[in-house]
């Protein structure tokens, strides 16, 4: 990702153990670089039991649709996780 974006967030979703944490950032790792656009691009780290999602944009509308997007895949992530 560019360090030259504008506008950046970080999502952080902590988790009851390691493990799961490292379930969701796993499921989320084939999406970064995928879903990145010219206007956004973001990253997926792991520390403990917390993952990260770094979002960074050119723009506020491309930022709020970073959000957007990363939000429903840990939302996804997490549910697959748990059948």
């Amino acid at each position: 990702m560019t360090a030259s974006r504008a506008h950046e967030t970080v999502l952080s979703f902590a988790y009851p153990s390691e493990r799961r944490a490292r379930l969701v950032a796993d499921a989320l790792a084939p999406e970064v670089g995928e879903i990145d656009d010219a206007r956004s691009a973001a990253t997926v780290s792991r520390d403990g039991d917390a993952v990260r999602v770094r979002v960074a944009a050119d723009d506020l509308v491309a930022l709020r649709a970073g959000i957007n997007s990363w939000s429903r895949l840990v939302e996804v992530a997490e549910r697959v996780g748990t059948r």
